[in-house]
């Protein structure tokens, strides 16, 4: 005889299958650490003070 399965579990199951590899693709395009962000943003910071430092002032 075949195995008994709940049908509910396993389509529970299969959306968190499919949820967990959206969130690692996720993860991969989007994540980045707290670190990088605010190195980032400090060179952004750095990069806007330095042109409008060659800005011409009349």
């Amino acid at each position: 005889m075949a195995e008994i399965i709940n049908l509910r579990t396993v389509r529970k199951q299969k959306a968190r299958a499919s949820k967990e590899d959206q969130a690692a693709q996720n993860r991969v395009l989007f994540g980045r650490t707290k670190g990088e962000k605010l190195q980032q943003a400090a060179e952004k910071a750095l990069a806007e003070k330095k042109i409008d430092g060659h800005k011409i002032e009349e």
